[in-house]
């Protein structure tokens, strides 16, 4: 894993090249390579994983005319190597890096579609003047661009971009908009407005001042009703442990994060079956007032246990002195999934263990485990109760509930399945993703109008990917949403989340479930063998019964989160006002002081649980301070 920055445009400073790519040396602490000439400049960090001795990059082709900078690994670059060399390309290292410029100069931009793996790569052709950028189909690893003055650059994180100086910063309207209403900026937006993301699945080519973008794959969610659940339980768990297996190659040790639910430990069980010495794994709980929060590190145990693993525990105590500065650095830009401080730990406890560490990630949208899933199927259900009913009985009453002592949603998840009921069904997954209830939504913003129009434009963003053609069936299809997540939620929050806190300790992060053969394959099982008598991930559980104890198939989800809505009315109370004070707020006056005051009377009062607004909002403001008022 690495970090990769570059800038095309005539007589690019050495000095500024070398600033700018050093800004990434948490990504590779190990090396650092550069190539300058008349047009561009290239910068790479270094983590060193495979080819410990050689594949320092830049890394260049036979007559060196071409060179990569690349971020990732690619999983079968051993077989692709030998397919090349039976080709007639002649290798210099023993690495996939090289062979990504040889596939490049075999088969030209369609050599991403050769590749499986996670990668963010940039190739230099210096006969043609042509730089080509390539992101992993599922958006694993991050790439950034933005053109200012004629300059085009691009990088790992945007922090490599914003050591120029002379780039403008300011804050994009719809990337602030949509922050606020899921948590984090989705799509090609950024907070900046001259700053994109390359999307998933997605290449660019930059050519005389001009780039043009090409989609060279997508998931297409077309179920197999032929087939049966043994069928799809014998594929399923084949390529899951090909998967595992390939994921397995390093020359540097290795482990597994274990939260102890399904998905990490189907992977540490299957790595515990192809590996001869015992996984390393690695769990989280949590300290102070934890109110409702189901504590997972004694399932993680049970599972430790059965495979034999060396296993670590950390316990994260809600005292953020300077970690919050810490993990706004990290992201650039406002990202308040507050699943970045266990994700924080974790990483930094198994990167004093191992170097890479495998992840269960993925597993929630290929077998259907998140909640929202099952409050989609049955509001499905309840909309044929009439409107009226729901509207003027129902909702009012449930609106009336006070939210629970403990901090847990069961009451808060409530009031949202019923608010979203009775809209259709585009709409109401949406109204299951936002984090605004509307009579806050619409007072949110100091000036509403500058922001009305975006309200619309992030629900046809995610709307647009429910209503997707790559999804057969009709628009009640758990399909929908699953493809949704998988381009949005999962590319913009969580393997966001996780590449930037694992990078933050120089710990590269493998995620078995999102290879695309065997997502492919997930995309063809019927919903209703995923989400099946009211149990979410049926499928999967009956999959993994020889592989796992039945207390962790069965126990409740927790998922990766803390107690966020417990610490922000007790530990963390006086750190929140302080930091979303007046004066603060003044600092910017985008959002409405009063709004702001009603967001935390409620939430203090245990009326509405309001946590992940309550900690986008704090988030956004220590990134103000940083980026904008500080820069």
């Amino acid at each position: 894993m690495c970090g990769i920055f570059g800038i095309a445009a005539p007589n690019v400073d050495r000095n500024f090249l070398e600033n700018a790519t050093n800004t990434l040396t948490h990504r590779g602490p190990d090396a650092a390579g550069y190539y300058l000439d008349d047009h561009i400049g290239l910068g790479h960090r270094r983590l060193s994983i495979i080819d410990l001795a050689g594949s320092n990059q830049p890394i260049f082709n036979e007559d060196r005319t071409k060179c990569i900078v690349f971020n990732g690994e690619i999983y079968n670059y051993a077989d692709l190597r030998n397919r090349l060399l039976a080709l007639g390309h002649n290798f210099a290292t023993h690495g996939d890096t090289e062979t990504i410029l040889h596939a490049y100069e075999e088969w030209g931009e369609s050599c991403v579609e050769y590749l499986s793996g996670m990668f963010a790569f940039a190739i230099w052709d210096a006969i043609e003047r042509v730089l080509f950028l390539a992101r992993d189909r599922l958006g694993i690893k991050p790439l950034f661009y933005g053109v200012n003055n004629g300059r085009f650059s691009f990088a790992s994180e945007m922090k490599a971009i914003l050591a120029d100086e002379q780039f403008p910063r300011g804050i994009d309207d719809f990337a602030l908009n949509s922050y606020f209403m899921l948590s984090y900026i989705p799509g090609e937006a950024t907070i900046y407005p001259k700053i994109r993301k390359l999307l998933p699945g997605h290449t660019l080519t930059w050519r005389d001042k001009n780039f043009s973008i090409r989609k060279y794959w997508d998931l297409a969610f077309v179920p197999d009703k032929g087939k049966s659940e043994d069928y799809f339980i014998r594929g399923a768990m084949d390529l899951l442990g090909q998967s595992v297996d390939s994921h397995l190659v390093s020359e540097v040790p290795l482990g597994a994060f274990l939260s102890g639910g399904l998905d990490s430990s189907a992977i540490v069980a299957l790595m515990s079956k192809s590996t001869k010495s015992p996984v390393n794994t690695f769990c989280m709980g949590f300290g102070g007032e934890v109110g409702g929060y189901l504590d997972e590190r004694p399932y993680a145990r049970i599972v430790a246990d059965r495979y034999a693993a060396r296993h670590k525990e950390f316990e994260v105590q809600p005292n953020f002195e300077g970690l919050v500065e810490t993990i706004v650095r990290a992201f650039d830009e406002p990202f308040a999934d507050d699943s970045a401080i266990p994700s924080y730990f974790v990483c930094k406890i198994a990167r004093e263990n191992v170097t890479v560490a495998l992840s269960g990630l993925g597993g929630d949208e290929a077998f259907a485990g998140y909640e929202r899933y099952l409050g989609f199927a049955l509001s499905g259900w309840l909309r044929q109760i009439p409107s009226v009913f729901l509207k003027g009985m129902v909702q009012p009453l449930v609106e009336r509930l006070p939210e629970r002592n403990d901090g847990h949603y069961t009451v808060n998840h409530m009031k949202r399945f019923i608010r979203s009921a009775v809209l259709p069904p585009d709409e109401r997954y949406f109204g299951f993703l936002h984090k605004m209830k509307p009579d806050i939504r619409n007072n949110f913003f100091a000036n509403p109008e500058q922001f009305d129009q975006h309200n619309a434009s992030c629900r046809d963003l995610v709307l647009g990917h429910f209503n997707s053609s790559n999804v057969s069936g009709n628009s009640e299809s758990l399909n929908r949403p699953l493809y949704c997540d998988i381009k949005s939620y999962l590319p913009e929050d969580i393997l966001c989340v996780t590449d930037r806190m694992s990078m933050q300790h120089g710990l590269e992060v493998r995620v078995p479930f999102l290879d695309h053969k065997f997502l492919e394959f997930s995309a063809t099982i019927p919903a209703e063998m995923k989400l099946k008598f009211m149990q979410k991930k049926y499928l999967m559980k009956k999959a993994v019964r020889g592989l796992l104890p039945k207390d962790i198939i069965s126990h409740r989800k927790q998922g990766f989160v803390g107690p966020m809505t417990s610490w922000l009315k007790s530990d963390l109370k006086s750190f929140v006002l302080e930091t979303l004070s007046e004066g603060n707020l003044c600092k910017h006056n985008l959002l409405n002081r009063g709004t702001v005051r009603t967001i935390l009377d409620e939430h203090f009062s245990g009326r509405e649980i309001h946590d992940t607004l309550i900690w986008a909002m704090v988030i956004f403001q220590t990134w103000y301070n940083i980026y904008i008022d500080k820069r």
